[in-house]
């Protein structure tokens, strides 16, 4: 007779209906059976298990002597399953090649060559200097009449001094009535010069200078 896992409920109370329309596990007398059960409960029943609980009492009341000479069968419990063998592990040996293929010793290589490679030309390209946008500027500035020094208003001018500021050649330009305008050229770098800030410096010199105009502004 089997009632399952005689620690859970569910089989104590398959136990209870069966004890009560009989008085043994197996038979009308005790045996083993009755031993392997009691054994499996371990402990008394609960009051709402009577025919359990009853039971129960009967066969502690036996003695060990007594229990040894019973016959019959060992019950039937169910026991917990047994967990299947865990498949045998793979050999990893198998898929390891300690001495590695001709194509990744190769492959490796590449890959070390190339890393040289970008290595090197990341190098050369930080080392190279950065490119400076600079612009030449040709500058027509106008004196108040024919008396004005223009040697003077030139060198005035160039006595202009600006970081990324540098002078270039001149000349005097005829514009009528015997009144000629200073032609210079510059060359300013961009982010440091403002053409506009140079013309307003240059016509500080009120004595000498009436106006400055921009002839010609290229990028090189």
């Amino acid at each position: 007779m089997q009632f399952g896992d005689l620690k859970t409920e569910k089989a104590i109370q398959e136990l209870n209906k069966y004890l009560l329309n009989n008085s043994y596990i197996s038979g009308y007398t005790p045996s083993q059976a009755d031993l392997t059960v009691f054994a499996e409960l371990g402990k008394p029943p609960l009051p709402k298990f009577p025919s359990v609980q009853r039971w129960y009492r009967h066969i502690a009341s036996f003695s060990d002597g007594e229990k040894k000479a019973w016959g019959g069968e060992v019950a039937k419990t169910a026991s917990p399953a047994k967990a299947a063998p865990a498949p045998a592990a793979k050999d990893d040996d198998d898929d390891v090649d300690l001495f590695g293929s001709e194509d990744e010793e190769e492959n490796a290589e590449a890959a070390r060559i190339r890393e040289e490679r970008l290595a090197e030309y990341n190098a050369k390209k930080s080392k190279k200097p950065a490119l400076i946008a600079k612009s030449s500027v040709i500058l027509d500035v106008k004196p108040w009449d024919d008396e004005t020094d223009m040697k003077q208003m030139e060198t005035k001018v160039r006595s202009i001094e600006m970081d990324g500021l540098l002078w270039g050649a001149s000349k005097l330009v005829p514009v009528g009535y015997g009144i000629n305008k200073l032609q210079i050229c510059c060359v300013i770098e961009d982010d440091k010069v403002s053409i506009d800030l140079l013309s307003d410096t240059i016509q500080e010199d009120e004595d000498h200078v009436q106006s400055v105009d921009i002839a010609a502004f290229n990028k090189i």
